[in-house]
């Protein structure tokens, strides 16, 4: 392992501006998450105001009520008497002709609903897309497979793994809530729709695990019920080949809907499959977790997320160390930089308190406006990938004072010409929900990507800055060099991308792990070949 022991962490929070959010994009900055909060405040106002109006026409509804019962216990209890009086009878004739209609037809519960629905949909806009939800239902499968998580502990609002048959803490949050019948069954039902039965197994049983702990009962905010739950959760059993059990379930389901035609065909083809084929034994249909396209480094990945920086074999390596570092620049000299020398292959640098929280907070804020779902290349162009899930913008040195000032710092730790379009402009990034980039380069592997559209060569070294804190997850993690980095607020990594000699270094192969717990934002800085001919020079040595 090749990381060190002056790490030093700390925390910030984060100011939040209002800014556009792209359709169904919400889930993949925490920014825009917060933002939907103030947005949530102005539908409890309305459905306050919905209830005061509802409780104003219900009130009148009970006074009505009232009056005609006290009628038909006072005045009416001898009929011939009272409809003796001509007042009497015409105050009966005229209720009962218009009193009555008035009150079973009155358009006031309409209108105080369609006030209600007007208001829902001037916020409509800001509000989360099915995308959103599937989004984030994605998000927390996500961070239960990299970390390994117990679904019942997140069910309860804890976020552990199970050691040696016991479930331990991987962190506890200060806040946090549980989850009810109804959100697992979405999170299940968003595995079931994409065929991953591994997934909507697990989420599946602890919604029908809720919803028969509440005794089945249905309340207006639910998607889903016990019956719905109990017909997914049958049908992904049966798909993972634990056929016995979607029998079970079906039978279960049949209970609360014996007309349902679909499940008792169900029944009985699980039936003849059970008479044909015995059925197995529980280890024998264990859930397989599904294969991924994209990722052919999984288990290293996944174990140095988990990890967060902490192998061992790095305090083993006396050739790493930590000093004060000025490059040999006069700018540096008063007060020069805390430099801990992570790795030699491939070179990676921490430096500590590159930035200050004032710089870092212009730079978020300044980025607020221009944050836009994050993309990968795609051959020629750019596209949006479930593998990077951010939103990102773009600032040049003119959006603000301290980005000019982030660029020259930079120059001065590098010794690099960063200045666009040696530089690409600076590269904000905020992380979403489970927000993760899985392993890739930063320099371009083939002749036809975007890197080579500002026409300055491959991208020779990336300079990574931390601009928040996170509570837990979010490393960057390097794959073949098997090590990683926790987050480390307010510093900034640098790495070279390319050999000497204009190769790409594979051993840079790297990853920034999901966002467990906290609100990630990092700022990057790619350097070009170009521009950079006499400060580092270029070799024709393959080795180098």
């Amino acid at each position: 392992m090749k990381y060190s022991t002056c790490v030093c962490f700390s925390w910030s929070l984060l100011t939040v501006a209002v800014i556009p959010v792209s359709f169904g994009e919400m889930y993949t900055s925490l920014l825009n998450v917060k933002q939907a909060i103030s947005v949530e405040r102005k539908l409890i106002d309305y459905l306050k105001t919905y209830i005061d109006h509802e409780s104003e026409r219900l009130e009148d509804v009970k006074r009505f009520y009232a009056k005609v019962s006290d009628l038909h216990t006072e005045l009416y209890k001898g009929p011939a008497t009272a409809m003796a009086n001509p007042l009497v009878a015409f105050t009966l004739i005229k209720r009962l002709h218009s009193e009555w209609l008035n009150v079973v037809h009155s358009n006031e519960a309409q209108e105080n609903t369609q006030v209600l629905r007007s208001s829902y949909e001037k916020e409509e806009a800001d509000l989360p897309k099915l995308e959103d939800l599937q989004g984030a239902a994605q998000g927390l499968m996500r961070l239960q497979d990299v970390y390994v998580l117990q679904v019942a502990s997140l069910v309860r609002g804890l976020f552990q793994r199970v050691t040696e048959g016991q479930p331990i803490d991987i962190y506890r949050p200060a806040v946090s809530v549980p989850l009810s019948g109804d959100d697992c069954f979405l999170v299940g039902k968003v595995a079931y729709e994409q065929h991953d039965y591994y997934h909507s197994v697990q989420w599946l049983e602890e919604s029908v695990r809720l919803f028969r702990g509440a005794g089945g009962e249905w309340i207006p905010e639910n998607a889903g019920t016990l019956e719905d739950a109990l017909d997914h959760l049958a049908f992904s059993h049966f798909k993972t080949g634990n056929i016995s059990y979607a029998l079970s379930l079906s039978q279960e389901l049949l209970h609360h809907d014996p007309m349902n035609g679909r499940v008792l065909q169900n029944v009985e083809k699980y039936e003849r499959l059970l008479v044909r084929s015995p059925p197995l034994s529980i280890t024998d249909h264990g859930l397989k977790r599904p294969t991924s396209n994209n990722l052919r480094t999984r288990d290293t990945y996944e174990t140095l997320c988990q990890t967060q920086g902490s192998q061992q074999m790095h305090f083993k390596n006396p050739r790493l160390f930590c000093d004060f570092f000025t490059n040999g620049n006069p700018g540096l000299l008063l007060l020069p930089v805390r430099r801990e020398v992570l790795s030699l292959q491939p070179y990676v640098v921490l430096y500590h308190n590159f930035i200050t929280d004032t710089e870092a907070e212009d730079i978020k804020t300044t980025a607020h406006a221009g944050l836009r779902r994050s993309v990968v290349a795609a051959g020629e162009k750019q596209a949006t990938a479930e593998y990077r899930i951010s939103k990102s913008a773009w600032l040049k040195d003119s959006a603000h004072s301290t980005v000019g000032k982030l660029d020259q710092k930079i120059s001065m730790l590098t010794g690099l010409n960063v200045k666009h379009p040696y530089g690409e402009y600076l590269q904000v990034v905020n992380y979403g929900i489970g927000g993760h980039y899985e392993p890739h380069f930063d320099h371009a592997t083939s002749p036809s990507s975007p890197v080579f559209k500002l026409k300055t060569g491959n991208r020779v070294a990336t300079f990574m800055i931390y601009l928040s804190s996170v509570e837990a997850g979010g490393s960057t993690a390097f794959i073949y060099a098997n090590f990683s980095i926790p987050v480390v607020e307010k510093a900034a990594i640098f790495w070279w991308n390319l050999h000497r000699n204009g190769q790409g270094n594979e051993d840079t192969l790297h990853a920034g792990c999901p966002v467990l717990i906290g609100d990630k934002w990092v700022a990057n800085k790619w350097i070009h070949e170009h521009g950079q001919e006499f400060l580092h020079r270029c070799s024709l040595n393959p080795e180098e």
